[in-house]
Order: C-alpha cells, then structure tokens, then sequence
C-alpha cells in the first residue's frame, strides 16, 4: 500500500470521523459491481479493508443485492459468493426485492444515520451517493481500493454547521433531551419572560417640602416658660 495512498485516506477518514461522527468498526454496504471488480483483481477485501480505512470495518450487503447477483446467473457466480460471506442488513424490500443500486440509497436515507459507507463500481450509483451529505464512497481502480474525496454536497453541508445556520433534526433532539436533563429549558424560559422595566422616581418625593413657619414654632415653646415661672413663683 503506498504512502502517499495511505495519507490520502486518513486524512478523508479524519474528515468523516470529526465532521459526521464516524466510529469502528465502520459499516461498509457493497454491492455486486465492488464485489465482481475485486474478484477481477484479486483484491482481499476483508483483509485489506480495514488497513486502509485505519481501523475495524464491517463488511456488509442487502438481500436485494444478493438477489440481483442471483438473477445475473454464472457471469456473477463468484460475486454472489463473496457477497454472501458479509454480514446482510435488513432493508424494507423483504416482499418485493428491488435493485442494488436502489436498495443500497434507500440505506443512507434521512442523513445516512447509520454511518454507512457505500462500495460500488456503478458509476450511476456513486453521481447519487455523492448528492447526499456525509457518505463515504469507496470505488476500485485496477487492483487498487480507493476512497473517494468528499463530495461538495458534504463540504457544504460541514460549512453550514460550522455558521450554525443548519442542525441535523437528531442532534436538534438531543440537545433538547439534554436541556430537559439538566433543568435547562426551564431556566431559559424564566429568562425569556419579560422584566419589569425600571419605573422613574416617586412623583411625590419629587415634591418640595413645605418650610415650617418659625413664628408658629416659637409660641409654643414661649408659652412653655412662661408656665415654669408661673409654677417657681407659688
């Protein structure tokens, strides 16, 4: 494996881990189009795989793919066999099978929760894979797996995340879950009610005390002494 490959794909792992919280082991969806073109060049997915993503990797299918590679007879034999050792995902076309290509962008459907990747070598498959944001697409050239670059759509989508002008509608509800958990949302609605604006002075303290009149104030006390003489003097 070169080096120069190696960087290329951890520095793509780096982008997928941090900006669409990708985690080990990493679910990887292939399709019979991957399988058929790594039986072509003699490619070891499962034990090459894991190497190049840097880390544990789930290899996994649908039914509708394996039924596809059924129906494509023995041109696709040794694909079909391959495809049958990975782990089989349900998908929602148990009564009626569908295409690989469909069934396979009915899994990274609402966001791609899961956190799959997508394997392919139908080049129809990867246009719409790389219209939908935070999808991994993996492809073969000669006897080489490569990770693809992410698409605009997922650059894009990080940038709007970074501006807080978009929230994937999961962590919208999470962070509310996590409000309501620590008594957040409930201190937040206290200080959106409005407070009381602050009033101007008492108009009546405003008003001028009225000045005591002196010549009042001075007869009582005049009366006073005269009393107290009026009592030494008997």
């Amino acid at each position: 494996m070169g080096v120069r490959r190696q960087k290329h794909a951890k520095k793509i792992m780096g982008f997928y881990r941090h900006s669409f919280q990708f985690r080990e082991p990493f679910q990887v969806l292939l399709d019979g189009t991957f399988c058929q073109a790594a039986l072509r060049n003699k490619i070891q997915i499962r034990e090459q795989l894991p190497g190049y993503l840097g880390g544990a990797a789930q290899l996994c299918t649908t039914r509708c793919v394996i039924k596809e590679l059924e129906s494509l007879g023995k041109a696709l034999y040794g694909a079909k066999l391959i495809a049958q050792r990975f782990q089989v995902r349900n998908c929602s076309h148990h009564k009626d099978p569908v295409s690989g290509s469909t069934c396979l962008l009915s899994m990274i459907e609402d966001g791609n929760p899961h956190h799959f990747f997508i394997a392919t070598q139908d080049q129809d498959l990867s246009n719409k894979v790389k219209k939908k944001p935070g999808v991994p697409l993996l492809f073969i050239i000669q006897n080489t797996m490569v990770l693809d670059k992410p698409s605009p759509k997922s650059l894009a989508f990080v940038q709007k995340l970074q501006t807080n002008q978009l929230v994937p509608e999961y962590r919208k509800q999470s962070i509310v879950e996590l409000k309501e958990k620590e008594g957040l949302a409930k201190q937040e609605g206290e200080k959106r009610r409005k407070r009381k604006r602050a009033g101007g002075p008492n108009p009546l303290s405003c008003l001028k005390k009225k000045k005591k009149n002196t010549s009042e104030g001075q007869e009582p006390s005049a009366e006073k002494k005269k009393r107290r003489k009026r009592k030494r003097n008997r």
